[in-house]
Parts: C-alpha cells; structure tokens; sequence
C-alpha cells in the first residue's frame, strides 16, 4: 500500500462517526495505515494514533511537519505502518484497494493466544466503524475478562 498520506478521498467524519466515545475532538485525517490505523490532526496541529484494532488513542507528534519527518525513519513507519507486516500481506495476496483495509477474521482486541487469526481484505468504513463499536462496548472492561459477542 505505501500510500499512508493519500487521504483525500476518505471522510474523517464518517470513519469517526464510531469512535466519538474516545475521539469527541474535531480533527483532520493526515494518514491511514493498511489495518485501518488513523493518523489525526487536532485543531491545536497535535498528531494523534487511533489504534483500531485496541482502541487506545495516542499522541505521537507535536505537529504535522514533525510527524511527516518521524514517518521517514525506518522505526517509525514500522510502529505506525507496520510495513514489514504490510509487505508480507501484500505477499500473499492480501493489497488493500483504496477504500479498503486488512481486518482480521476475530478482532485483535479480543484474539489473545487465538491462533490461527486469518487475515482478509475488507471495507475501510465498515471495519473501522465495527471496531469504533466493539472497543466502546468492552472499554470499560478489565483486560482478560470474559466476553460474549452477539450479532444481529
């Protein structure tokens, strides 16, 4: 994928519509990685990680320039953009399309030990939007408690 800054056709508001829980600022979406992390500016310039996949919310810059320089060094586009992961999937097949992402068959956030986890090319607003849901639903919880998972 390697286009982390080609962003422009996506909607911030709609990929946050599920994550207001965590995300209640108005912010600008600056990047995105495969697995649908999102890479927030807010009205201050302060950049933020919406990690997806656990709901946890991080600064990770002071400004934008200074987050667009972190993300050149070799560590930083593996922590936030998980490249080696990102080429691997792409290896097997697995090259998410524009408005699209990796997702994983049973959530990171409730997979621990679970193996295999199989992962699958799925919609970017259906899969962020999921997991918006999903993290808000189990955020209180403590971390190994039980959980029962019902779709309808």
């Amino acid at each position: 994928m390697q286009n982390w800054f080609e962003i422009d056709h996506l909607s911030v508001e709609q990929l946050l519509a599920n994550w207001r829980w965590l995300c209640s600022e108005r912010m600008r979406l600056v990047a995105r990685n495969a697995y649908a992390d999102l890479f927030l500016c807010d009205e201050t310039g302060g950049m933020f990680h919406l990690d997806v996949a656990v709901g946890r919310l991080t600064k990770v810059a002071d400004s934008e320039a200074q987050f667009r320089q972190l993300a050149q060094t070799d560590e930083k586009r593996e922590e936030w953009f998980a490249e080696s992961d990102e080429r691997a999937a792409a290896a097997r097949g697995l090259i998410p399309g524009a408005n699209q992402c990796i997702g994983f068959s049973i959530p990171l956030v409730l997979s621990k030990g679970v193996s295999p986890n199989p992962p699958y090319v799925v919609d970017l607003y259906e899969h962020v939007s999921f997991l918006g849901d999903l993290n808000r639903q189990i955020a209180d919880l403590p971390d190994g408690a039980k959980v029962r998972l019902r779709v309808t």
